[in-house]
């Protein structure tokens, strides 16, 4: 299995929403507005094996100061093999500079952001409205 990474933008809309129901995550079903939002992220790295997506994770950011890290996923069948850290190396990497790196995590994955450099931030507890079902 040889994995490649990218940061095209071109990515056909039912690799992406298929990849995203192999992980049970919501926004598969606004398949439109994921497609839209991912390919309009500050920054944007996915993960393949030959013409299959197997990875993906998305920065927001003001393009300055603060990079926000909203997904990242990889299908199920090619977890454990280090796609996942090395999306994330990438993204840390496009923004080394930034003075704030952020994400939410939760359940599983505190263990893998903890192992990719990221801590708790103090006492901060993340918020949201969200229509989501998954957390």
């Amino acid at each position: 299995m040889e994995i490649t990474y990218s940061e095209t933008r071109v990515i056909d809309e039912n690799q992406i929403v298929a990849l995203y129901l192999a992980n049970n995550w919501t926004a598969a079903n606004k398949p439109k507005l994921l497609t839209k939002a991912l390919l309009n992220s500050h920054g944007l790295v996915s993960a393949w094996e030959d013409e299959k997506l197997v990875g993906i994770g998305n920065a927001i950011s003001d393009g300055y100061l603060v990079v926000y890290y909203p997904h990242l996923l990889v299908h199920p069948d090619y977890q454990k093999r280090g796609i996942g850290r090395n999306i994330i190396a990438i993204l840390k990497k496009k923004y080394e500079n930034f003075h704030m790196h952020m994400l939410t995590a939760d359940g599983e994955s505190i263990g893998f952001y903890e192992k990719s450099g990221f801590e708790l931030a103090g006492e901060t507890r993340p918020m949201w409205i969200y229509q989501g079902d998954e957390h």
